[in-house]
């Protein structure tokens, strides 16, 4: 039996009793004007919060149970390695959030009433919502491994991965990571940046070379052997060793059949949405929440944006899910405009991706395949030192761009995505290719060598015309298409 003995201006406070009459635990129920409840404060949550406030006067939640605050998941890796403190990975001070009127509460949901729009937290809250995102991000896979749960066993996703990290760092004597992928080389450049010596167990012949072409995914592989990684491709993980008491990893076993000793075993097979709690629910899901092209779940005002949303129909060349940062927040400042009163379509734009392997920059524009499409023709690049390279793909009948992929170079995002949306021909490209070099001051520029390798291929003679230069850049970015 509960009953109401305070109601403040907007909490009520449900005492309950016990069947003897005693009392037993209090639930604080929040009622308030509150319109949208955010669950999630990473970059897609984050990002619709503050677009609702800019566009609206709403009431706004937003729940976690990661942080206090939003913070940048992709630096945390620097704060493991020195460069950066904690605090420091924070876009916002924390004074920020009750000035523009954004709520933040530490908790984690338990359960969803949808048909009653009502919360239940694990801190006792029920709270009642006119409008739900849930920007639920995504969490580490593991695959049944025999001690995949031990002590020392970890991904790279959460504050607490890094967290764990540091707790185990001490004294530890090797790392294995599991898993060639983004994340899976930055814990390894982690571990590398405390002295801690690194095996990396990578399933494919190359690494990443599911999505990497092969030259460029050989050139990351040399450059991880030249730091000293004890790269084994086409290794997997079959097993991960205890310890005497059973509790804390002590060894991995591959599918080789060889033994390596270990004190942590990082797990960096991909990430999953984080919907587990809802998968018996009313909502439908497949592998992720199911969404339509306005982020808009089967249930009236509830949404989904950010790792966990998946598309029931994406736009061609693209996924259902994509866990990248910026599509996030993309996801984000659609939804706002939606809940402010302007039905907005979810549009992800030309796809692009960043990252970094240890020394060497990884840039991709537009459609840029480990394997390249019948249709296509690939003009590649490689510098002499074997660090650097530029790719530029291309209808092989039309000579229309449509991708750039760039290693140790950097080219400007809005130029790249200009060519390829106004299918830009691969000559008009070549001569004007300094436009897109944003390499530092001093730096030697090398698209001459790019447009001499295209004359040698096809019998053409073209030459560069435009250099790197800001004044250009801004003209052509002007211009109309």
């Amino acid at each position: 039996m509960y009953y109401i003995i305070n109601i403040p201006s907007n909490i009520i406070f449900l005492h309950f009793k016990n069947r003897n009459g005693r009392p037993a635990r209090n639930l604080e129920y929040l009622h308030s004007n509150m319109k949208t409840i955010i669950l999630g404060n990473g970059i897609s949550g984050i990002t619709a919060a503050r677009h609702i406030r800019k566009r609206s006067d709403h009431d706004i939640m937003v729940i976690s149970d990661e942080t206090d605050h939003f913070f940048s998941r992709t630096a945390l890796m620097y704060v493991y390695m020195g460069h950066l403190r904690f605090s420091d990975t924070q876009p916002y001070e924390p004074w920020f959030w009750e000035k523009n009127r954004i709520e933040l509460l530490r908790s984690r949901v338990e359960n969803i009433d949808f048909q009653q729009k009502r919360l239940f937290t694990a801190t006792g809250h029920i709270l009642a919502y006119d409008h739900l995102v849930l920007a639920l991000g995504s969490q580490s896979n593991r695959f049944g491994w025999p001690g995949q749960d031990l002590d020392g066993v970890h991904g790279l996703y959460h504050y607490q991965d890094v967290q764990a990290m540091e707790r185990h760092t001490p004294g530890l004597n090797r790392a294995v990571v599991v898993g060639g992928g983004l994340i899976g080389v930055e814990m390894v450049e982690m571990f590398h940046s405390r002295g801690i010596p690194v095996t990396f167990l990578v399933r494919e012949p190359d690494f990443w070379n599911a999505v990497l072409p092969p030259q460029e995914a050989a050139m990351v592989s040399r450059h991880l052997r030249e730091h000293h990684i004890d790269l084994r491709l086409e290794t997997e993980l079959k097993e991960i060793l205890p310890d005497a008491g059973g509790k804390k990893c002590t060894a991995v076993v591959t599918d080789k059949g060889e033994t390596i000793a270990c004190g942590f075993v990082s797990l960096t097979v991909g990430v999953s949405p984080n919907i587990g709690f809802l998968k018996n629910s009313p909502l439908e899901t497949s592998r992720g929440i199911l969404v339509n092209e306005y982020l808009e779940t089967n249930l009236p005002d509830v949404y989904a944006i950010g790792d966990c949303a998946e598309l029931r129909q994406p736009r061609p060349g693209r996924k259902a899910i994509e866990a990248v940062w910026y599509t996030g927040r993309i996801m984000g400042e659609t939804l706002a405009h939606t809940l402010t009163g302007k039905r907005t379509e979810y549009d992800p734009g030309i796809w692009f991706n960043s990252a970094k392997f240890f020394d060497i920059e990884y840039q991709v524009y537009g459609d840029i395949r480990a394997q390249l499409p019948d249709d296509q023709t690939t003009l590649y690049w490689e510098h002499p030192g074997g660090k650097k390279s530029i790719r530029i793909n291309y209808l092989s009948a039309s000579g229309r761009v449509t991708g750039f992929n760039l290693m140790g170079v950097r080219y400007r995002h809005e130029v790249c995505d200009k060519w390829i949306r106004k299918g830009a021909h691969v000559e008009e490209v070549l001569q004007n290719l300094g436009l897109a070099n944003f390499d530092p001051e001093f730096y030697p520029q090398h698209e001459t060598e790019l447009v001499a390798l295209y004359n040698r291929v096809t019998g053409k003679n073209l030459i560069l015309k435009q250099k790197r230069g800001l004044p250009a850049v801004l003209a052509f970015l002007q211009k109309s298409a």
